[in-house]
């Protein structure tokens, strides 16, 4: 089962397995709670204090790793402006108030636009062995929108054998952090073929693109 939920005193540790993208801000962060390469149990929810166990969930680009608190104490909330990182020869790291057409509400997630993934929309890593090359630099755009009007639900829906849709106002940023837009509507490549990455430039139908 890919999904594995741990109790401990303060907090409840869920951990999606098929969603993990394996950027280690867990073990690297708090490697006493997340033990890499140990048989067994390997999560340890009480090894470091809930806002520390709260801070590795809100680094897990892909959202693999949620916690619950149970201390009384803030949990995780909605970030202060929708972003959606653009990563070099990866996916969609998106960090939303989002809704995932298909698969619900979340915060975070790594979307794959290779169009390698067996777990789409979803990255898999399946980037790396398919030697997908994208740059995380695409040319910035001008845009009107304000930081601070960078807020409110997000929705995606992947298109049927096409991009992804996002509804709702967002920045697409570089994979250093540089401004490339803020939108409030955009389709962005799934399939990996597109001239204007990571923007759709409606390639997948010449390539026969097929993805639910």
């Amino acid at each position: 089962m890919s999904v594995e939920i741990v109790e401990g005193r303060d907090v409840t540790i869920r951990f999606d397995g098929k969603r993990c993208i394996h950027a280690r801000r867990c073990v690297m962060g708090e490697p006493g709670v997340f033990r890499a390469n140990v048989e067994g149990a390997w999560i340890h929810p009480d090894d470091a204090a809930a806002d520390d166990v709260l801070r590795i969930a809100y680094a897990c680009p892909s959202g693999a790793i949620s916690v619950t608190r149970k201390d009384g104490g803030p949990g995780e909330h909605s970030p202060r402006a929708n972003i959606v990182v653009v990563r070099e020869n990866g996916p969609l790291a998106v960090n939303a108030d989002m809704e995932i057409e298909g698969h619900g509400e979340m915060l975070r997630a790594t979307l794959c636009r290779c169009g390698l993934s067996r777990n789409k929309p979803f990255c898999d890593n399946s980037h790396i062995a398919g030697g997908f090359v994208a740059t995380g630099e695409p040319m910035s755009r001008e845009s009107e929108l304000k930081i601070t009007e960078l807020t409110g639900k997000v929705t995606v829906k992947p298109v049927v054998n096409g991009p992804l849709m996002m509804t709702g106002r967002l920045e697409v940023e570089s994979g250093t952090g540089r401004n490339v837009d803020r939108v409030e509507k955009a389709w962005f490549c799934r399939c990996g073929q597109s001239s204007k990455k990571p923007y759709c430039d409606g390639t997948h139908k010449a390539v026969g693109f097929e993805a639910p």
